[in-house]
């Protein structure tokens, strides 16, 4: 990382923006409580990576400002939310605590969440296709399959079914990289591919090292988070700690131990920023990237 650059003053404009629009996009008055249990979901909560992985892509490219960005960076955080409410279901991870306050279904009930999740989803493609000109046709069509493969059965909800068949297995590392491919870094990938799509058309020479930017931070953030689940405690973490031993799940840290883990994590953090190099990009418009790789694999939460 470039001295000199602050990621925090960075940040905060474009969380403020975020943030103000996602409070404006999700409406309270949606029926029966409805809105209520989404902004719940919503607000008030989460690092906001992804959004920001999308502001610093669109940035990179030319196009760190635009309302097409701004647009990508919320529905891709309520894609995000929606899959950690049903994720927290009993159906499947049974959780109760999540960003320090109860799960959505512990709070509003089950139903209410099944349906704030379906709610949330569909709203992320709302947000992607404005019908008042303000992102072009071309734009919204390249954002919207963006996400929805992302999303989808190739992405983060094949993840998912694969994470659920895997409980109690031994899996390989391939098989574990495979799983976390989808199930987390379909999404971390996909925000870079948002904010690179909501710019000029990028060149295969640009694009390409973009692409294994994505997808090696995606990795390495699960890499982490399986530390973090060993290492930190509730509290920290915002949701509970130690659950993937607890359901017997397979994760990096079973594999192949903690130091193991560690330097498979600082060692994907690497390859990220050799990739990021190779677009050919300005560098000072890759400062942004570099910083978010960088608080990924030394976060505490």
């Amino acid at each position: 990382m470039s001295s000199g650059f602050d990621l925090q003053v960075w940040m905060q404009p474009h969380l403020a923006r975020v943030e103000q629009a996602l409070s404006d996009w999700v409406d309270a008055s949606a029926p029966a409580g409805l809105g209520q249990a989404m902004r719940y979901a919503v607000l008030d909560g989460g690092k906001r990576l992804r959004p920001l992985l999308v502001l610093a892509a669109a940035q990179a490219v030319g196009a760190g400002h635009s309302q097409a960005a701004l647009r990508a960076a919320c529905a891709i955080e309520l894609i995000h939310a929606y899959s950690l409410v049903h994720d927290d279901m009993p159906c499947m991870d049974n959780d109760v605590l999540r960003r320090g306050k109860p799960t959505v279904h512990v709070q509003f009930g089950e139903a209410p969440a099944l349906l704030a999740g379906d709610a949330l989803q569909t709203l992320a493609f709302e947000l992607l296709t404005p019908q008042d000109g303000s992102v072009p046709a071309e734009v919204q069509a390249r954002c919207a399959g963006l996400l929805a493969r992302a999303s989808g059965y190739w992405g983060m909800a094949g993840g998912q079914a694969i994470d659920l068949a895997s409980v109690g297995r031994q899996l390989t590392e391939d098989q574990l990289r495979q799983m976390h491919r989808l199930k987390t870094g379909a999404l971390l990938l996909c925000s870079v591919q948002l904010g690179a799509a909501c710019g000029p058309a990028v060149s295969v020479q640009v694009e390409d090292p973009l692409i294994r930017f994505g997808q090696t931070l995606g990795l390495a953030f699960q890499v982490v988070d399986d530390i973090l689940d060993v290492t930190a405690d509730s509290a920290t973490l915002g949701k509970t700690a130690g659950k993937d031993a607890a359901a017997d799940k397979p994760t990096y840290v079973s594999l192949m131990g903690l130091e193991a883990a560690q330097r498979l994590a600082d060692a994907l953090a690497s390859q990220a920023l050799q990739a990021l190099e190779e677009t050919g990009l300005n560098d000072t418009s890759l400062q942004p990237l570099r910083a978010l790789a960088a608080m990924v694999v030394q976060r505490q939460h």
